[in-house]
């Protein structure tokens, strides 16, 4: 994960302030969480790990592609039950992972999957393009695409079109976020409008406002200018309805990440059924260990969230799908 580089300072010339009267050294550090723990290389080495036990433990269909780009690839975990458990067809939760939208992969990503499949869920693990390379509003369409994908593909799949939930980290909390957005008229909207289709979002340690984003180290890989930041800022385009939203960060979270949590809490809690978690014991790395964790107020929030459905795809959506066996990579179709 990049980190901020160390400061310039020129003899005799005080800090100027770039954002809420940090100066550009002090909102690097705001925004990289790597700070806050003793070695980032060991959690990232844990989640490679992880991820690759996951995949060797449990049934999966690896690199299904999902759109057009060569990064638009997904990691299905099919529910341990099928798609003839006791309570009919199971939910998926769609697992978005972060990297400050330029690093990790959905390689790194599947060690969330195990206690979501022992609770009788089906996972999906998003792989999406990454900065420079990618354009942030192409990052958007991306996951967009993931999600209409995996909705219209449900039956062949396995799981209950109508109890999709979401969920993302860090970067992948924003993205998640993104994804619930409609589409208004007359503005600017990447991908399709996916947001009816998601049952249930879980948004972890995101970035919700990226006018700061923009102004920081992170923004040398984004390149996002003031429009791009604005239009990419769920905070300032978040509907008057939402399905059910849990919001969650650590409790060792620099003051930037809590003030984001706080200002997406705010904005939410008229718009949705909002859980507002702050986990203790766990920084911005450690936190997704606690998605589905058994007994973990954000796991209990999770696992709860799962076992409710929508109640029913309108006709539209049911038109939408396709009931019909996955397509080979040579004939998928792409929105």
């Amino acid at each position: 994960m990049p980190e901020s580089p160390a400061p310039t300072l020129i003899p005799g010339r005080a800090p100027v302030p770039v954002y809420r009267g940090m100066d550009r050294a002090a909102l690097d550090r705001q925004y990289t969480p790597s700070h806050r723990v003793p070695d980032l290389r060991a959690y990232l080495d844990r989640y490679a790990r992880d991820s690759a036990n996951a995949r060797r433990r449990h049934p999966v269909l690896t690199g299904l592609p999902y759109g057009p780009h060569p990064a638009e690839t997904l990691d299905y975990f099919p529910a341990p039950d099928g798609p003839a458990g006791p309570d009919g067809p199971p939910p998926l939760l769609v697992f978005v992972h972060g990297g400050n939208w330029q690093e990790l992969s959905k390689d790194d990503s599947a060690f969330p999957a195990p206690p979501l499949l022992r609770a009788g869920a089906a996972v999906a693990v998003v792989g999406y393009g990454l900065a420079p390379a990618t354009r942030l509003d192409d990052m958007v369409a991306m996951v967009r695409r993931a999600v209409h994908w995996l909705h219209r593909h449900a039956d062949a799949l396995g799981f209950a079109p109508d109890r999709l939930h979401l969920a993302g980290h860090s970067a992948g909390a924003h993205l998640a976020a993104m994804a619930l957005l409609p589409r208004v008229p007359g503005t600017p909207h990447h991908g399709p409008d996916v947001s009816a289709t998601i049952a249930g979002a879980t948004l972890l340690s995101g970035m919700y406002d990226l006018e700061p984003v923009r102004l920081c180290y992170v923004n040398d890989a984004l390149a996002l200018d003031p429009a791009a930041a604005h239009r990419n800022s769920p905070l300032h385009h978040l509907p008057p309805r939402l399905p059910p939203v849990v919001l969650a960060r650590g409790a060792d979270e620099t003051a930037e990440y809590a003030r984001q949590h706080a200002l997406m809490a705010a904005a939410l809690r008229p718009r949705a059924p909002l859980t507002d978690l702050v986990a203790p014991a766990h920084n911005h790395f450690s936190l997704p260990y606690a998605l589905a964790a058994p007994g973990s107020p954000l796991g209990t929030a999770v696992l709860t969230a799962l076992a409710r459905g929508r109640t029913g795809p309108t006709p539209d959506q049911s038109a939408a799908r396709h009931p019909t066996p996955l397509p080979t990579p040579g004939l998928c179709q792409h929105p």
